[in-house]
């Protein structure tokens, strides 16, 4: 037996979590279906809209497409609060929009998507096909996003977003092993659990020492730089209202380093991907004696191993990973030390604002 088989996961259904990761497969069928659609159709861009943390977990999405699209690809990521009041140029009738809303009412993307249907353009959604949203855009441009169980962070959204982007990628020509991706990543949700099991003891760790500092930063690049955004502003922000500062690492020596000092925790998160030198500088900064050694934290999505899974993959996984480590499990025990409920708000869908 594992050594990780025998550690339990607090406020986590696991049998649950592996269903609905076979629920989430096939949700997968239907994106991939999609975009084969919206390929024969044609299109001359892909918008990628949300708002708060749907905005957030696109922009994996949108780096992913951006560096494996050909020269010709146009893609674009909207919050559809800003589209409402800005609009976009080069959105046409033509144009193709894929979003996301788990509540399938938020007021932002429903409204956005009144008005480009009006437009004539073609809007996806993953969403409750019942919901106000998913009748806006019609249940047959709809996936459902949720899960029954609800364990989990945002990988498995990820996972459906990333079926619909690399797909239309696969058609293109530019992303050859979509089908051999779909294939290794089938199981991948018992990996996911494995991690979180290897994760617990060290989140649990993590949270005792920061979950009660009053000032945190986060740093992340590339791939990693939506989660990071997510996790410090949707799960510590809103749900544990901690003060914290999200920072790139190209831009972390540009103001915020001069923040640093003794009693400021710096959680810096490090991908697989190019940005992976702009994080090397950041830790060799941060180890370097300007901080003390319990000042900053180092997670590295590359120390988690998912087997049978092509090196090649590894930057498309390496925000779900971190989106297991952190959204998740790490959320889950700051809630324990602070002993604020993740889903008591002061103001949010509290009232009209």
């Amino acid at each position: 037996m594992k050594e990780t088989e025998k550690i339990e996961i607090m406020h986590f259904d696991q049998e649950g979590y592996l269903e609905d990761g076979r629920n989430v497969y096939e949700a997968g069928k239907k994106m991939t279906a999609l975009a084969d659609r919206v390929h024969e159709e044609g299109y001359d861009a892909v918008f990628l809209m949300g708002v708060g943390g749907t905005w957030d977990e696109f922009m994996q999405l949108e780096y992913l497409m951006n560096k494996f699209g050909d020269r010709d690809l146009e893609v674009y990521l909207i919050h559809a609060a800003e589209w409402n009041v800005m609009g976009h140029k080069r959105m046409t009738d033509k144009s193709v929009v894929l979003t996301a809303s788990e509540s399938g009412t938020t007021p932002e993307v429903l409204e956005a998507v009144g008005k480009m249907r009006e437009m004539g353009v073609r809007v996806f959604a993953m969403t409750n096909p019942e919901g106000k949203i998913g009748q806006a855009v019609g249940a047959e441009n709809c996936v459902m996003m949720a899960s029954d169980h609800g364990a989990g962070g945002c990988e498995k959204g990820y996972y459906l977003a990333d079926c619909f982007g690399l797909r239309l990628l696969n058609r293109r020509g530019c992303f050859p092993k979509f089908d051999l991706f779909i294939e290794q990543t089938k199981d991948v949700w018992k990996d996911m659990l494995d991690i979180r099991k290897r994760f617990e003891p060290r989140a649990e760790e993590l949270a005792r020492k920061y979950a009660l500092a009053d000032y945190t930063m986060f740093i992340g690049s590339g791939a990693l730089w939506g989660e990071t955004i997510l996790y410090s502003m949707c799960l510590l922000e809103e749900m544990q209202w901690k003060r914290i500062r999200h920072i790139t690492s190209h831009d972390f020596f540009h103001g915020t380093l001069e923040l640093l000092e003794p009693g400021v925790p710096v959680f810096l998160f490090m991908g697989e991907d190019e940005c992976r030198a702009l994080d090397e500088r950041v830790r060799a900064f941060l180890t370097s004696g300007v901080t003390g050694d319990e000042d900053y934290v180092i997670i590295d999505t590359a120390e988690y191993a998912i087997p049978g899974l092509d090196d090649d993959f590894r930057v498309i996984v390496s925000p779900w990973i971190l989106s297991v480590l952190t959204t998740d499990r790490l959320a889950r025990n700051y809630e324990l030390v602070t002993k604020h409920n993740l889903k008591y708000r002061r103001y949010y869908h509290q009232f009209d604002y």
